[in-house]
């Protein structure tokens, strides 16, 4: 999947945007999360497999839609309750990027 069909793709699932900059950036920012749970001790890969191509997306669109909530432990307004058991990334939408194992 290239960089233009990741940023239609994530425009999509956000909603049309015009601030191409900042998607790019979340879809950096989720490349290197997976990057670093694929190949944990090589640095010098630095393209997501098409395999993890949607699953970038997922993860940049999760990023966005928390934005201005990081680090939020809880949250009550109008019967809506939120509370993040971590600031990061759930486990849940990792647990199927299975790390590359190589021969030293």
């Amino acid at each position: 999947m290239s960089e233009a069909e990741k940023l239609t793709a994530l425009k999509q699932m956000c909603g049309d945007t015009d601030a191409d900059a900042v998607l790019l950036t979340y879809l950096s920012a989720a490349a290197d999360v997976i990057l670093t749970r694929l190949y944990p001790f090589d640095t010098t890969k630095t393209e997501v497999p098409n395999r993890y191509a949607m699953k970038q997306v997922s993860i940049a669109c999760y990023l966005l839609n928390k934005r201005g909530a990081e680090g939020e432990t809880a949250h009550k307004e109008n019967g809506i309750d939120r509370t993040y058991g971590s600031a990061d990334i759930p486990e849940d939408m990792l647990k199927d990027i299975i790390p590359f194992c190589g021969v030293m």
